[in-house]
Parts: structure tokens; C-alpha cells; sequence
């Protein structure tokens, strides 16, 4: 993972959330001439991401603290597992812990969402994507953890893709209207993704020559009848109200993509913990 000056804005400015003026509690327990060794583990089963990013926290505190993973962003680990080893002055140890583990957590909990949506459509021949509802500042750790979890990233931001939604089409009066204005004054290369909610939509849209089209909040039925009624002419994208009840119903109506927010917005955090070694 390459840790861009941006991402270190963000560790940095979690490690000043939490640290403050300083860490009362270890600046008075332990000497500033301690050292040890401690161990990230997990807690429970899962998939591990943002291994670099734990790096970068006890990096910027002490580029003097030996950071080991033991293990590569991506693999799945079973209860009891080491995770990674931090070795060097105690007290930057200490002072890095919560902040550390607060991106792991959140980062594996996202990759084993994903991973575990992923194998419920294995079989289909829909890919997993995820949206833009992250959380603020996080989207490129989201949704690397994402494609670490073996998801697909949508469109990165409003700069990532043109995709015409319900309050475009409104403002201007129609799906042929807002489709005709994008393709007056769009680079050629960019494919044009239409949202839609009813048949009579997706008609228009592919009336329209659309590229892609989002399937808004339909119910299974209808998705199934916008695939036969699509006919391979444009990419369809199932999308609102995806939850893992319903992942594989979905999927086998024969959507090419089902996009769904709560893989970065309603993941749980994977359990993990450090603890220092006592045989240092």
C-alpha cells in the first residue's frame, strides 16, 4: 500500500486527536529509556488490511521503533493470531497503540465484510462494487480495503465518472435531456451511467445510448425483467437497499454490478489488541 503525503495527514492528524499535549498516563509510568516488545493479535477471525498504516502511526512517532508484520494486508487470520510486532522505546509504543489499532480495526473490519458478501455471489456472475458513503476523510483507506477484501471500487469521487442520478435528470427534465448535454461536452472516453427506477426509465436511458445503467431500489422481480428487457446493451448496476439477505437473490438475476454502501458504511470493526510482551 503506498502511504501518499495525503494519508499521512490523516494518521498524523489522528495521532494529534488522541495525543494531544501528551500521554499522561505513560509519561508517568514508564521511563523514556524503556524498552519492549509488543504484539498486535487478533481477537477473532478475519481478513487483515491496512497493515501500512499501522506503519505510518508509529512511524511519525518514532522512525526509531522496528515495525514487523507478520502477515500481508489481504490474508485471513484465526483467532490468537500475531498480527504484527513493535519493537523500541516503550513509551512511543504506548503513545501509538489506540491509533494504530483504530485503522486496523476499522480497515479489516470493511475487508471481511467484503470478502464474506464476495463468496456469497462466487457462483454469479455479478461483481461486488462499493459507493461513496464513507466515512469523511477515510474513502481511500475504505476502499482500499475494500479491493483488499476482493471488492471493487466505483467511482472514487464526483471527479471519478459521470453518473446522471434522480436530482440531475429532475433539474433538467429528463434522462434523454441530461444524457444529450453530457455527450456535448464530455471527453469521449468517459462512459455516461444513468440512474434509473422504473422500465419506462431504463427505456429512456438506453434510448438514450447510455453506457451503464443503475438499477435504483428496484425489488428482485423487476431487476429481472430490466435484464431481459436490457438485453447485453448496457452494463447494469443493481444498487440501494443491497444487504447480505438479499446479495445472492440479486445477483442471480443476471446484473453485471451490485454496488452497496454498507460494506464501508455498517462494517464491524475486527476485534484486535496489543499487548506488551513480558519476556522482553
Amino acid at each position: 500500500m503506498f502511504i501518499s503525503p495525503w494519508l499521512r495527514e490523516i494518521v498524523d492528524l489522528a495521532l494529534k486527536e488522541d495525543i494531544g499535549m501528551g500521554d499522561i498516563t505513560t509519561e508517568l509510568v514508564i521511563s523514556p529509556h524503556d524498552k519492549g516488545i509488543a504484539e498486535i493479535i487478533a481477537r477473532e477471525e478475519g481478513i487483515i488490511a491496512g497493515l501500512e498504516i499501522g506503519r505510518e502511526v508509529f512511524r511519525i512517532i518514532d522512525d526509531k521503533l522496528e515495525y514487523k508484520p507478520k502477515i500481508y494486508d489481504g490474508e485471513k487470520v484465526k483467532k490468537g493470531a500475531v498480527i504484527a510486532e513493535i519493537s523500541g522505546k516503550m513509551s512511543a509504543i504506548m503513545f501509538g497503540e489506540r491509533t494504530a489499532l483504530n485503522f486496523l480495526q476499522h480497515l479489516s473490519g470493511i475487508a471481511t465484510l467484503t470478502s464474506r458478501w464476495v463468496k456469497l455471489i462466487q457462483d454469479y456472475p455479478a461483481q461486488l462494487v462499493d459507493t461513496r458513503k464513507t466515512t469523511p476523510g477515510l474513502r481511500q483507506l475504505e476502499k482500499y480495503a475494500v479491493m483488499i477484501g476482493g471488492g471493487r471500487n466505483h467511482r472514487k469521487g464526483l471527479y471519478g465518472g459521470i453518473l446522471i442520478k434522480e436530482n440531475h435528470i429532475k433539474a433538467v427534465g429528463g434522462i434523454k435531456e441530461a444524457v444529450l448535454k453530457v455527450k456535448k461536452a464530455a471527453p469521449i472516453t468517459l462512459r455516461i451511467e444513468v440512474e434509473v427506477t422504473t422500465l419506462e426509465e431504463l427505456e429512456e436511458a438506453l434510448e438514450a445510448d447510455a453506457d451503464l445503467v443503475m438499477l435504483d431500489n428496484m425489488e428482485v422481480r423487476l431487476m429481472k425483467k430490466a435484464v431481459e428487457f436490457n438485453k447485453g446493451q448496457a452494463i447494469l448496476e443493481a444498487s440501494g437497499n443491497i444487504t447480505q439477505d438479499r446479495l445472492q437473490d440479486v445477483a442471480a438475476t443476471g446484473v453485471d454490478y451490485i454496488s452497496s454502501g454498507a460494506l464501508t458504511h455498517s462494517s464491524t470493526s475486527l476485534d484486535l489488541s496489543m499487548l506488551v510482551r513480558d519476556d522482553f
